[in-house]
């Protein structure tokens, strides 16, 4: 929604196009040179920020749901998405937070006595990865700013989102064990350094740099390369790729790694 008339449909008459009561939060975590941060929105209505999110269409699935609320703010389309959890408990949205007459004048409604959004909601959680500096944030009517955090330096948040970014980090850094994630986090082609460093990031702790790429070899993900990277005197590391069969196989099926 990017005009206020656009805005003012979306209030008054929302409820005939989104499942009402039902919405998605997004946590959109983004790795580039061993940084991991994540995507917070802050509404212009509200001083602190929060993450993205949105309804559901009467038309969509959730998947769909959450990709194209992911590519509304990031420009990027059809990341690895992952739902996680569903929140739900009473009094998780204060609408006495938001100021109501200042969005009564922008929209022209008389009240929100009965509106469709002065309920409580549910929020199913999805979370996503992506390479942040491939990123466009975009910004719309009712958000004012969009950015990226340092994931060990995140502002307090609106409603119940700090505990939906626990809960989506601690299913992100589990999920790694189960699926293949780096395919668009990293080159295309890269040293067992580099995506040793990217599980390191993502998982927020040290691996047996030995033992871990090893790991990903022995499942066949990686492909050794006829090349080498010269990155100074006497250190010339072989380039690997992903095998992509292989790789959208695992994420279909699932993988032990550990």
């Amino acid at each position: 929604m990017q005009t206020e008339e656009e805005f003012k449909d979306f209030i008054l008459n929302g409820h005939l196009h989104y499942i009402p009561n039902v919405s998605i939060d997004c946590a959109i975590f983004g790795y580039h040179e061993y940084q991991l941060k994540l995507l917070l929105i802050r509404h212009r209505n509200l001083d602190s920020w929060s993450l993205p999110g949105g309804h559901i269409k009467r038309t969509e699935k959730l998947l769909e749901a959450a990709n194209r609320n992911v590519k509304v703010r990031t420009g990027v389309d059809n990341l690895f998405l992952q739902q996680f959890k569903t929140f739900g408990d009473p009094g998780r949205i204060p609408f006495e937070k938001f100021d109501k007459k200042k969005w009564l004048e922008i929209t022209g409604l008389a009240s929100w006595e009965g509106n469709w959004l002065m309920d409580q909601t549910i929020s199913v959680g999805f979370y996503a990865i992506t390479d942040f500096s491939e990123t466009i944030l975009q910004t719309d009517i009712s958000t004012g700013a969009c950015a990226w955090f340092d994931i060990g330096s995140l502002p307090p948040l609106e409603f119940d989102h700090d505990e939906i970014v626990r809960d989506a980090l601690y299913a992100m850094r589990l999920h790694l064990y189960h699926y293949p994630i780096g395919l668009n986090l990293l080159p295309e082609k890269f040293t067992l350094s580099e995506i040793h460093a990217l599980y390191e990031t993502l998982l927020g702790k040290k691996l047996d740099i030995s033992n871990f790429p090893k790991k990903l070899i022995a499942l066949k993900l990686l492909k050794k390369l006829d090349e080498k990277r010269s990155i100074g005197a006497h250190r010339s590391p072989h380039l690997y790729s992903f095998d992509r069969e292989k790789y959208e196989l695992a994420l279909k099926e699932g993988l032990v790694l550990s």
